[in-house]
């Protein structure tokens, strides 16, 4: 059943470079077009999708030659074939298997295109980029083999944090969209993943170092490598020192622990609370859980070794 045409203002026609699988436009093919025009041929309707970004705008589709030669030639309506719901089809994807209808995609093209829809969903799956693209799955899998390394470790860091901090499964799997399966299988991993990051602090590697090397958070980093002192030494090792329980004073925040935040507050505060006002198995409420410096200071062994924390926005 052909989709009903719609005469749009070419105007109102956006070429957006995020969903265009191409590196450009062939002025050469715009030219025949040009031609085919003066000879009275009729070209096929544009597709163009309504812009989620800007109302009244439309981004196109398939038809980006066609689209460039009317507007060349001065004509202020074209038809179009607006369709308002892709049904799950990602736009880049849709525009790829149109483009390799009447014009191959190049290689650079095609891999281009398959990497940048993996990335902006890492849950496709190779067939169904390979089916947009015109290309196999085993293609698709050399192109994008890359991210989906760097991908995988992501979820692993995460769910190693996320174990660690003693969320319970069934969140883990809620949270990253897993199913259980999928989540066993990488916490499968869990023992192992520390060997290589054990064995740099080994060799004397600071924690900032190991951490920038293998893409892990400090406070990840650091409840490694104090993992088997007694508290004052690990305070003594972040550098922070024991103070009595009545006399804190610290100017500034501990840059290490929790993103940056208007309300960031020193994780050397939230270590001595812990340390002084909690027993080992204390629930611990962070009910603001902003910048996170409370997850990020319990992740230590310091504090790790004495509570279990509950915390309200913790983010993977």
């Amino acid at each position: 059943m052909a989709r009903p045409t719609t005469k749009i203002s070419i105007s109102s026609i956006i070429l957006d470079e995020e969903i265009y699988p191409s590196k450009g436009i062939d002025q050469k093919r715009v030219g025949i077009f040009a031609e085919n025009i003066r000879d009275g041929f009729k070209f096929d309707p544009i597709e163009v999708q309504p812009d989620p970004d800007r109302p009244g705008k439309y981004r196109l589709l398939d038809g980006v030659h066609r689209w460039n030669v009317f507007k060349a030639v001065g004509v202020a309506e074209i038809d179009a074939i607006i369709i308002e719901n892709l049904e799950g089809t990602d736009p880049l994807l849709y525009a790829a298997k149109k483009a390799i209808g009447p014009k191959q995609l190049t290689e650079d093209e095609t891999r281009d295109t398959a990497r940048r829809a993996y990335k902006k969903n890492t849950g496709l799956r190779s067939a169904d980029i390979g089916k947009a693209i015109g290309r196999a799955r085993r293609t698709v899998d050399s192109y994008i083999a890359d991210l989906k390394a760097a991908t995988q470790l992501d979820i692993d860091l995460k769910i190693y944090r996320m174990n660690r901090l003693g969320i319970p499964h069934d969140r883990m799997a809620n949270r990253l969209g897993l199913i259980r399966t999928s989540l066993h299988y990488h916490l499968s991993k869990m023992a192992t993943l520390p060997n290589s990051t054990n064995t740099d602090l080994s060799r004397g590697f600071t924690v900032s170092q190991v951490a920038e090397k293998h893409n892990w958070t400090e406070p990840m980093v650091w409840s490694l490598a104090l993992e088997d002192k007694e508290d004052l030494e690990r305070f003594k090792e972040l550098g922070w020192g024991l103070r009595t329980w009545d006399q804190w004073e610290w100017n500034d925040c501990d840059k290490r622990f929790g993103d940056d935040w208007p309300g960031h507050i020193p994780a050397q505060l939230i270590a001595h609370i812990l340390y002084y006002f909690s027993k080992q198995n204390d629930l611990i409420l962070d009910p603001i859980a902003g910048g996170g410096v409370t997850p990020h200071t319990w992740t230590l062994p310091t504090a790790q070794s004495r509570l279990y924390l509950c915390h309200m926005a913790l983010r993977s």
